[in-house]
Order: structure tokens, then C-alpha cells, then sequence
């Protein structure tokens, strides 16, 4: 009998990316509930079946949507208003380059947990089942 496997319940992506009365904070907020429903129904039907990921990994994998959302964010910012922006001391670097580059760090961490990348899964290894004696564990 096969059991069927239970699929991680997708999070309330209006409790992570709350309301806001300001249009513009609200807009971008919509938009990254989006990007991270969208990255979650992508990313856990495959991890579930190649990882084996369970509730015990529900905020990690939330938290990997979170990032990819917040990219999309930064990354929008950087389209609408450039690199470098006008600011009280003249021009200087948008601080959305550096939300962004900060992001893509924390996600490359959760991709290798996750094994989402084709160097990270090379490294995965399934246990030797062929070993003679598997009556101690120590050995």
C-alpha cells in the first residue's frame, strides 16, 4: 500500500507580507505575497519527492520564498529608480543593490540545504544499504 505523501501546507503569505494603507508599500507587498506563492508551488512538489521534506522544514522553505520575493523587490526598485539615486549627500548607491546582494546570499545558503542546485543534489548520497553485518550500529 502506498501511502500518499502530504503536501506542505503553503503559508499565509498576508500574514508574512502584511497590509499596508500606503499604496506604494501595499503594491510591492501584493506582488511579493505573489512571487512567493508562485516560488513555494514551484520549489515543494519537487522537494518533497527528491529531499523528503516534511513539516519539520516548513519555515526554512518559507523562508527561501521570502528571499526570492524580497529579490524580486529589490530588483524592481533597481529597474524603477537605478543603481545610484539622488539622496540628502548627493548621489549614492541604491540601497536596494545591497538588500538584494544580501538576499541572494541567504538564498544560495537555502538552495544548497535544500539540494535545489545540480551541484548540491551531485552531493547527495543515498545510504549504502549493502553492508554484510547491520547488527551494530557502531560499526
Amino acid at each position: 500500500m502506498v501511502v500518499p505523501r502530504a503536501i506542505l501546507a503553503e503559508p499565509n503569505w498576508a500574514e508574512v507580507f502584511r497590509f499596508s494603507p500606503d499604496t506604494a508599500v501595499e503594491s510591492a507587498n501584493v506582488r511579493c505575497r505573489d512571487v512567493a506563492s508562485q516560488e513555494w508551488r514551484r520549489v515543494v512538489p519537487v522537494l518533497e519527492v527528491a529531499a523528503g521534506i516534511g513539516e519539520v522544514d516548513h519555515t526554512t522553505v518559507k523562508d527561501m520564498c521570502v528571499c526570492v520575493a524580497r529579490i524580486d523587490q529589490a530588483e524592481r526598485d533597481l529597474s524603477e529608480r537605478g543603481l545610484m539615486v539622488t539622496a540628502e549627500r548627493g548621489t549614492v548607491k541604491n540601497g536596494a543593490a545591497t538588500i538584494a546582494s544580501q538576499y541572494r546570499t541567504q538564498l544560495a545558503r537555502y538552495i544548497r540545504e535544500l539540494g535545489l542546485s545540480p551541484s548540491s543534489r551531485a552531493a547527495i548520497t543515498a545510504p549504502d544499504t549493502d553492508d554484510e553485518d547491520d547488527s551494530d550500529i557502531w560499526d
